[in-house]
């Protein structure tokens, strides 16, 4: 016991809350990622880059003179264990500042009560429009669904040149249904219909009934507005129901090219940047990520990098680690990151384009993806 009260004690000396200067000499940062689980891939990618940002900022001088230390918890995809992770880091741990979680459902859980502790919740890739209704410490660093799902409507009908438009969606998942009902916005109208729209149930395994009345309906494209094992399941199924036309989908379906093969070939999908990008921020990021992870970066890690350089970029600009004075320098934040030129609206929402990739095979013909056009807000 006395053991357990001298760590806290330690711990609560370095936390980013309300211990002053004086007494801290680590900037500690909680993260929130799904290390485990159905979704694990985003929160390991995610963390890695999360990772890499701190450990340049540190071998740089840290930040204001003073080394960052990441605390992070798993959640595993699931938001009664990111509540707990919360309550830990932001209580045991005594964060102020916490990067997380990944999904919109893992993060929304932990928002209001971010905001009534005054924490500062950065979310790396949480989509869902209400996740910073719950107030002003409430911040993300992804564009917003509404957008994805506009962008992915426009792209069907400008640059896929569809006329008739299927959609097969999880009833069940916010992220999904918001998605689909802004596709339809923004493909329907100039001659253009959505010939058949159907869903199943979250955990779902067999897609072929509304497949078939998919099938039936003669679409030009059919979007997929889900996660990449779901999405996986659906495009061989749909394949194998011999619909070729193309499929075309979101951020979601970043980590297709671990589960997919040559079935998810002529789809496309929204995204927050694209490794193929000249811009040297991007090339700089690319080139530091394959050096210490061999392989290329998705936008989980791309996103995660940011989170940690705007915290950064928000705490050198204010010259405090005050929460609230974080908190009102990451409002004015006007800057160049990874995932694009970023800034905040009146909702904390960024403001940034997006880029449309498709699913292509390399030289050996392992699944990959390429840079097909980018959207501006």
């Amino acid at each position: 016991m006395k053991k357990n009260l001298i760590l806290l004690s330690a711990v609560c000396a370095l936390a980013l809350t309300s211990c002053s200067k004086k007494e801290s000499s680590d900037v500690i940062i909680g993260g929130i990622f799904p290390l485990s689980g159905n979704v694990a891939v985003y929160g390991v990618e995610c963390k890695n880059g999360v990772d890499l940002a701190i450990e340049e900022i540190n071998a740089a001088g840290g930040i204001n003179g003073k080394k960052v230390v990441l605390v992070s918890e798993d959640d595993e995809g699931n938001p009664d264990k990111t509540v707990v992770a919360f309550k830990k880091l932001t209580t045991r741990d005594g964060v102020g500042v916490v990067i997380g979680s990944l999904t919109s459902g893992c993060t929304n859980a932990i928002t209001a009560l971010s905001q009534a502790k005054k924490v500062l919740q950065l979310a790396p890739a949480a989509t869902a429009p209400e996740i910073t209704n719950a107030g002003n410490y409430v911040f993300r660093a992804c564009f917003i669904d509404p957008f994805q799902g506009t962008v992915g409507g426009k792209f069907a009908a400008d640059t896929l040149k569809a006329k008739r438009a299927a959609v097969l969606y999880d009833l069940g998942n916010d992220y999904s249904v918001g998605l689909y009902e802004n596709f339809v916005k923004a493909f329907e109208g100039d001659g253009r219909e959505i010939v058949a729209v159907d869903s199943y149930a979250t955990g779902d395994k067999n897609f072929n009934a509304q497949l078939t009345k998919i099938k039936n309906a003669n679409p030009d494209v059919v979007y997929l507005p889900d996660y990449y094992a779901t999405v996986a399941l659906i495009a061989k199924q749909l394949r194998a129901q011999g619909i070729d036309t193309p499929i075309v989908g979101a951020d979601g379906w970043d980590g297709l090219t671990t589960v997919a093969g040559s079935e998810v070939l002529n789809g496309f999908y929204s995204n927050h940047y694209s490794a193929d990008s000249t811009e040297p921020v991007v090339q700089k990021f690319v080139e530091a990520f394959k050096a210490k992870y061999n392989k290329e970066p998705n936008s989980f890690a791309a996103l995660g990098y940011d989170c940690v350089y705007l915290i950064r970029d928000a705490m050198t600009a204010c010259g405090s680690e005050k929460v609230a004075d974080i908190r009102d320098a990451m409002e004015k934040t006007d800057g160049n990151y990874v995932t694009g030129h970023l800034t905040f609206d009146e909702s904390r929402n960024p403001v940034k384009s997006a880029v449309m990739l498709e699913l292509v095979q390399d030289a050996d013909g392992n699944l990959t993806t390429a840079y097909k056009t980018t959207v501006n807000p």
